[in-house]
């Protein structure tokens, strides 16, 4: 079991994750042979940590129409009906529901909803620490990992060989401390 003394630094509040120093990248094949590349932009959210830090709750918000691959053409036609449909789902969610200890790291569990349909996932999570933020503050990292196949969510077509159906996430989250 995990327990806060055993994580130098810890404290437990509630903090808010820095739109500037966090990101959300993906990558899925293409044409079954290269990767496609992207980010999205803007996210925010909070992490509560608890006392106990397999209490914790992680929850975030992903502006969809932020995706941003480096060709304006692209990011254009995945906000399109056909793929994140901006429209009508502007936001994707996640909400935690559990914490789990992973040998030397963690497994976040939760509900992620992406294109109107939620579905359960794990991220795979590395905690970076907890530090002071230079400005009389308190900053936490993390580095979190998944992998999700798109066509559970509706996203883009079925099957082909354009897109690869699985789509790995990379997040990189800095956030402080409300206080």
């Amino acid at each position: 079991m995990t327990t806060a003394t055993e994580i130098p630094g810890y404290v437990a509040g509630t903090w808010d994750i820095d739109a500037v120093h966090s990101h959300l990248e993906f990558t899925l094949r293409h044409l079954g042979v290269g990767r496609s590349r992207g980010r999205f932009d803007r996210l925010q959210g909070e992490i509560v940590t608890a006392a106990d830090p397999l209490e914790s709750s992680v929850t975030a918000t992903i502006d969809t129409a932020s995706v941003n691959t480096g060709n304006g053409d692209r990011d254009e036609h995945v906000r399109q009906a056909d793929f994140l449909d901006v429209a009508t789902h502007p936001t994707a969610t996640f909400r935690s529901t559990a914490v789990r200890p992973s040998g030397e790291d963690y497994v976040l569990d939760g509900e992620l909803t992406l294109h109107g349909v939620t579905r359960p996932v794990s991220l795979d999570v590395e905690f970076g620490g907890i530090a002071d933020n230079g400005n009389g503050g308190s900053m936490l990292g993390l580095s979190a990992t998944t992998t999700l196949d798109r066509t559970e969510f509706g996203v883009g077509p079925d099957g082909g060989a354009m897109l690869g159906e699985k789509v790995k996430l990379v997040l990189e989250i800095e956030a402080h401390l409300r206080g």
